[in-house]
C-alpha cells in the first residue's frame, strides 16, 4: 500500500512541476527601448542644421522613431545625437510636427560608416489625438506616427 501511495504521490509532483513552468500567454513584455528621448526646444530647433550627415532610412516602431544614417568618420563610436522638435503643432487632421536631428561627429577621418539610433516619441504626442504626421528635416518623406 505504500508504494502506491509514492506513486500517486510522485505523480502529482511531475504534474504540477509541468504544469508551472507553462507560459501565461497574456503576459506581454515590451522590450522596444529607445536609445535617447526626444527634445521639445524652439531655440534649438531654430539654430539647428542638418547638413553634415545622410539619411539611409526611417522608421517608426512602437513609440521609437528609428533613424539610419551615414556619415564619414573613423568608427561612429563618438557619435552624439538629439532629435529637437520645434514645438510648434500644425493644426490640421492630424495634426503635424517639425523635427530636426542634431549630430555631432568630431572624428576626423574619411571612411564611410553607418549607424542606427532610435528616440523615443512620446514627449511630442499630441493631446486629444492618436497620430500625428512628423516632418523631419533632410528626409524626403514624412512619417505618421500612430499611439
Amino acid at each position: 500500500m505504500l508504494r502506491l501511495t509514492e506513486k500517486v504521490l510522485f505523480f502529482f509532483i511531475i504534474i504540477f512541476s509541468f504544469l508551472n513552468t507553462q507560459c501565461e500567454e497574456d503576459v506581454i513584455i515590451d522590450d522596444l527601448l529607445c536609445d535617447f528621448t526626444t527634445v521639445i526646444d524652439e531655440t534649438k530647433y531654430a539654430n539647428l542644421s542638418s547638413d553634415n550627415f545622410t539619411f539611409v532610412n526611417a522608421e517608426i516602431e512602437g513609440d521609437c522613431l528609428s533613424i539610419e544614417i551615414g556619415a564619414s568618420g573613423c568608427d561612429g563610436s563618438t557619435w552624439k545625437f538629439e532629435l529637437i522638435d520645434s514645438g510648434a503643432v500644425a493644426e490640421s487632421f492630424p495634426e503635424q510636427r517639425y523635427l530636426k536631428l542634431k549630430f555631432i561627429n568630431n572624428e576626423d577621418c574619411l571612411a564611410y560608416f553607418e549607424r542606427v539610433i532610435s528616440f523615443d516619441l512620446t514627449p511630442i504626442q499630441v493631446q486629444g489625438s492618436n497620430k500625428i504626421i512628423l516632418h523631419l528635416d533632410g528626409l524626403d518623406e514624412s512619417l505618421e506616427y500612430s499611439y
